[in-house]
């Protein structure tokens, strides 16, 4: 019996000294399997990410190089060119448009049987019909240009004004030396802007410049603002004026290159063509008073006054003249072969005017009668 309940408590003591250990055991166990299958899990998620994000990238990759791929093959064809016809080509585009119906040389050119000399300052001969330069000296000197700058005065008059408005002669436009080139208007004056033209262009009428520069633009100083502008869209960069008719000042300057740029564009206007064909032409002016008279202007270059015959087989229709006593004698003149073939001529700064007229007839004859 006692052995019995020995045993039993024993047992007992035992079965309650085991327990309790088993148990831990069995729970240390279990959260480490738990941590090992988290670890595992962590380790998939990892390894799926960087799968994932190598397969993002790859996509990203291969999408910007199909992209690029289309886009270098799209612009290489008619994008490009569109872009390009639009963007890149047109100044290049429109500097040949501008050049095409000139004459263009970037250097002086010599021509024989006609000898540069220190009479006069520059020489151009300018064949339209072939767009060639005959002949050229010191084209792209700076020089003087007298009255030769009404040229853009006539030529901006033509294209921003309305030749019948009717213009009041302000004081300004009167205020000239008593030697200065005038066409006789006084303060109060009423004439079209027609008369005012035909007096700058044939009689050289520095009041005829001012009236007109402050009827197209207000003022003269905006207007020599206009003459500047539209200079250098003509392509006379080597211009550069501070008032419309040419009297002297340092900052008043051209070349003959851009002399003949200035014609060439002023002939393309026909009623600019009409005008310096006349020999002289009778202006009516109506007074402040409301007297009306009549002033006679006369071509002031001697082919058409007829002081100066030009070689056989030329026809000078005309052209404006400068003198100054710093541009010295000077004339721009538009003439035609025996076959009507044009041409633009021009001689800056001739010590006199026989000497400018001389010279001239020595360019014709040797650039277009030989």
């Amino acid at each position: 019996m006692k052995c019995t309940n020995n045993n039993r408590t024993s047992v007992n003591r035992v079965s309650v000294n085991t327990g309790p250990g088993e148990h831990t055991g069995r729970g240390a166990s279990a959260r480490s399997r738990a941590a090992a299958r988290k670890r595992r899990l962590m380790k998939k998620r990892r390894r799926q990410q960087r799968i994932a994000a190598v397969l993002i990238s790859l996509v990203v990759l291969i999408g910007a190089g199909s992209a690029a791929f289309f886009l270098f093959s799209g612009l290489s064809g008619d994008t490009v060119a569109a872009y390009g016809a639009e963007k890149y080509s047109r100044s290049l585009y429109e500097g040949t448009l501008f050049a095409d119906d000139l004459c263009v040389s970037t250097e002086d050119v010599a021509l024989d049987g006609f000898a540069d000399d220190a009479s006069f300052y520059a020489a151009g001969l300018f064949n339209l019909n072939s767009r060639s330069v005959v002949c050229g000296y010191h084209l792209y000197n700076r020089i003087y240009p007298a009255s030769t700058t009404k040229v853009l005065t006539g030529y901006l008059a033509l294209k921003y004004g309305n030749l019948e408005d009717v213009v009041t002669v302000s004081e300004h436009a009167t205020d000239f030396e008593w030697d200065a080139s005038v066409c006789g208007l006084r303060t109060g004056d009423q004439i079209t802007l027609y008369d005012l033209v035909c007096g700058l262009l044939l009689h050289s009428g520095n009041d005829c410049a001012t009236a007109i520069a402050e009827h197209i633009s207000g003022s003269e100083e905006a207007f020599v603002e206009l003459m500047n502008k539209e200079a250098r869209a003509l392509g006379a960069t080597g211009t550069h004026f501070v008032n419309p008719h040419g009297l002297p000042d340092e900052e008043h300057y051209t070349t003959a290159y851009d002399l003949y740029l200035m014609f060439n564009a002023a002939m393309k206007d026909e009623r600019f063509a009409e005008i310096i064909s006349m020999t002289s032409y009778k202006g009516t002016l109506t007074g402040a008073d409301g007297t009306v008279r009549t002033e006679t202007w006369e071509a002031s270059n001697y082919y058409s006054s007829g002081q100066v015959q030009a070689p056989d087989g030329i026809r000078v229709l005309g052209g404006k003249t400068g003198t100054t006593d710093l541009a010295r004698n000077c004339v721009i003149l538009y003439c035609v072969d025996s076959q009507e073939n044009p041409y633009i001529s021009v001689i800056m700064g001739a010590s006199s005017r026989n000497a400018l007229y001389e010279a001239m007839n020595r360019l014709y004859t040797a650039g277009i009668s030989a």
